[in-house]
C-alpha cells in the first residue's frame, strides 16, 4: 500500500470515530468512506483501464461521423436519421451496454472490496469504528457514482458523435423529433445498467478469491438471453434494460421471442434486486476474515 493511500486511511479512520449515535452516525461515515473512495475511483491507477474502456466506442463512432462526412456519396446514416437511430442503437446494445458496461462495472464493484484485499488495506477499514454494512454501502454508492459519471460520459459521447454524422438532417430529429426522449432513455439505461450490475460484482468480488470466472459466466448469459425462454429470459439483467431500449432491434432468426417487460416492472425490478443483492453482501462482509496470505 502506497504512503498516499495509508494517510488516506488514517484520515478516514479519523473521521469515522464516533462524535455522534445512530443514523447521524451512520450518514457521517458513510460520507466519510464515500469521499475517500470516489477519490480511489475517480484517479486511482486503476481508474486509467476504465477511462480507455469509456473512451473506444466515442472514438469508434467519432471515427464514423470522420469517414461518413469524407465519402462524396451519403450515406443513409446521414440523409436519414431515423436509420442511423437504428444504427445507434445496434452500437449501443452490443457495444456500451453489453460489454463496455458490463466489464467496467465488473472491473469497478468487484475491486472495492476484493481491490482492497490484494492492496492489503482492508483491515484499516475493519479496524474502524464502523458498521461492515455501512462500508459496504457507502463503496457501492460510490462506485455507482463513478459508474454513473464514467458511462453516461460514454452514452452522450457516442450519441453526440453519430449526430455528427448524421449533421444537418439530424437536427430535425433531434429537435423536432423523438431524438432527445431517445437520448434521455439510453441515459436511464445506462444508470440502471450500473446499478444493477454493480450490484451484483460487489457481491461477487464478497464471495470468491477469483471473481472473473463468475464474471465471465455471467456474461455469457447475458449473451446468450436471446435464445432462453421467455421464462429464463427474466432471470437477468439485460432483458430488463432491453425492454426499455426506444429503438427495439431484432434480435436474430434464431431468437426465442418474449414480451419486453414494461418500464413500471423493469425498473422497480432491478432496484429491489439491487437492494436484496446488497442485503447479501452485508451479511457476508459481518462474517468476513482478512486473510492476506496468498493475495
Amino acid at each position: 500500500m502506497s504512503a498516499n493511500s495509508t494517510a488516506a486511511a488514517v484520515s478516514v479512520e479519523k473521521e469515522l470515530q464516533p462524535q455522534t449515535t445512530g443514523w447521524s452516525l451512520w450518514l457521517r461515515q458513510s460520507l466519510a468512506i464515500l469521499k475517500l473512495e470516489l477519490r480511489k475511483n475517480f484517479f486511482g491507477r486503476r481508474a486509467i483501464l476504465i477511462y480507455l474502456l469509456a473512451l473506444l466506442p466515442v472514438v469508434l463512432v467519432a471515427m464514423l461521423a470522420i469517414v461518413t462526412r469524407s465519402l462524396p456519396e451519403p450515406p443513409s446514416i446521414r440523409t436519414d436519421f431515423s436509420q442511423a437511430s437504428i444504427v445507434f442503437g445496434g452500437i449501443y446494445g452490443g457495444l456500451i451496454l453489453r460489454t463496455i458496461i458490463f466489464f467496467g462495472c465488473a472491473w469497478i464493484f468487484m475491486n472495492l472490496i476484493r481491490g482492497e484485499v490484494v492492496d492489503r488495506s482492508l483491515h484499516y477499514y475493519f479496524l474502524s469504528p464502523v458498521r461492515r454494512e455501512v462500508l459496504v454501502v457507502a463503496k457501492y454508492l460510490a462506485g455507482l457514482l463513478a459508474s454513473v459519471v464514467i458511462f453516461t460520459f460514454t452514452t452522450l459521447g457516442a450519441l453526440f458523435f453519430m449526430y455528427l454524422a448524421g449533421y444537418p438532417e439530424s437536427t430535425n430529429y433531434l429537435m423536432n423529433g423523438p431524438g432527445l426522449n431517445h437520448a434521455l432513455w439510453y441515459v436511464v439505461i445506462t444508470v440502471l445498467a450500473c446499478i444493477g450490475y454493480g450490484a451484483f460484482f460487489i457481491v461477487i468480488g464478497l464471495f470468491f478469491r477469483n471473481p472473473i470466472i463468475p464474471a465471465l459466466v455471467i456474461y455469457g448469459w447475458e449473451w446468450i438471453n436471446f435464445l432462453l425462454p421467455p421464462l429464463l429470459k427474466k432471470v437477468s439483467v439485460i432483458h430488463y434494460l432491453h425492454s426499455l431500449a426506444p429503438v427495439p432491434l431484432p434480435e436474430g432468426p434464431f431468437a426465442i421471442v418474449a414480451e419486453p417487460t414494461p418500464a413500471w416492472i423493469s425498473v422497480p425490478g432491478l432496484i429491489i434486486m439491487t437492494a436484496i443483492l446488497l442485503f447479501i453482501a452485508g451479511l457476508r462482509i459481518r462474517r468476513m476474515e482478512i486473510k492476506y496470505i496468498g493475495e
